[in-house]
């Protein structure tokens, strides 16, 4: 096939119109409540104070935005599929914003201003005149104009993820698995629900060692999935791990014969395993005397991987000879290898994933 067929076809899947719509409109749409922000969408709606005062400015000095994108659900209303970051800052700067218990928000004033410094602290609507934003500059920001381009409901719920993934790596804000959160939140809200729920498991909490800022980028929940997902597909060393992952995420979130329960089930049994007996050393690197205190992706994907394979073993052994597993796992040359610091994950995961069932039988 020539590649101007191969583009003619990928775009025909791409089903969508597109016009300019004044930011009043999008106000009023939101407000009768005829385009959905995901309750869950919002915990990712990070903008610090000042990028939301950029964004505010932008508007006003007529710069231009990139466009909204928007799926088009079957009951007619607009789904968001990229620029909740942009619709939450008008929202909310407009005081219409809601939270994910349904309840307006403050409005957003704005502070630190550049190119308009009278706008700092001036509110949407205020009793104190000299703190209200004037009617004409209320008025010039609601008619500003946005383009919003619009995947409507014929396109099939694929084209639907591909297009989301793609508007939402490479250069975005949102981190991967952050993008995989919104992914099975659109295809599977249940799914996602167990994961999140999982993440949360008192045992994992317990051990996982993450930093605050790698809970905020979601990090627990990407542990959730790689356990999960190296059980259900042998990775695929031709593609990178995330986008590997969130080919996997896909599938499981579709899988209707997929049994989450049962491998939620051992997934806790897994943790509660380690928590009882390594601890907080579960995930640490172990040089023969002692644990380091940080936590290492390899040590939590090899270990997890294998005693998970050999559960009902391990929750019949005692705790020095679990231990004792984490430590050998630290003498042996072929996981020492490629455990250390400059390995790509791919090199990682297709040497020593492979080994794990038997490094713990």
């Amino acid at each position: 096939m020539s590649l101007l067929k191969e583009l003619d076809e990928a775009k025909r899947e791409i089903i969508k119109d597109g016009f300019d719509m004044s930011v009043g409109e999008l106000i009023r749409i939101y407000e009768r409540e005829e385009m959905v922000i995901n309750p869950v969408y919002q915990r990712l709606y990070r903008w610090d104070e000042s990028q939301k005062t950029r964004f505010i400015e932008s508007l006003l000095l007529g710069i231009p935005i990139p466009p909204i994108f928007v799926f088009t659900s079957e009951d007619g209303r607009w789904e968001v599929i990229d620029g909740l970051q942009r619709l939450s800052t008008i929202f909310e700067f407009a005081g219409v914003l809601k939270d994910g218990d349904g309840k307006i928000k403050d409005f957003f004033i704005p502070s630190g201003t550049k190119a308009l410094p009278s706008l700092d602290g001036l509110k949407w609507d205020a009793v104190n005149p000299d703190e209200k934003l004037p009617l004409s500059v209320r008025l010039d920001f609601e008619r500003s104009r946005i383009r919003v381009e619009i995947l409507k409901k014929e396109s099939d719920e694929k084209t639907k993820f591909d297009l989301f993934e793609r508007l939402n790596t490479g250069g975005s804000s949102l981190t991967p698995q952050e993008v995989r959160n919104c992914i099975m939140i659109m295809i599977n809200p249940a799914f996602f629900n167990k994961i999140e729920e999982l993440s949360k498991y008192p045992a994992f909490v317990n051990i996982n060692l993450q930093t605050e800022k790698a809970k905020l980028e979601q990090k627990p929940i990407e542990l959730v999935l790689r356990f999960l997902a190296y059980r259900y597909k042998q990775y695929d060393r031709s593609v990178d791990i995330n986008e590997w992952l969130s080919s996997v995420v896909y599938d499981m979130s579709k899988d209707e014969q997929y049994d989450i329960d049962s491998e939620a089930e051992i997934f806790k049994r897994t943790l509660s395993v380690l928590e009882k007996s390594a601890g907080q050393d579960s995930f640490k690197k172990y040089d023969g005397t002692s644990f380091s205190r940080n936590f290492l992706i390899s040590s939590f994907e090899v270990i997890t991987h294998g005693i998970a394979t050999n559960i009902d073993i391990y929750e019949g052994h005692n705790t020095k000879y679990i231990v004792d597993k984490i430590k050998g796992l630290w003498q042996m040359d072929d996981f020492i290898k490629y455990a250390k610091a400059g390995v790509t994950a791919s090199t990682r995961l297709i040497n020593t994933l492979p080994n794990a069932a038997r490094w713990f039988s």
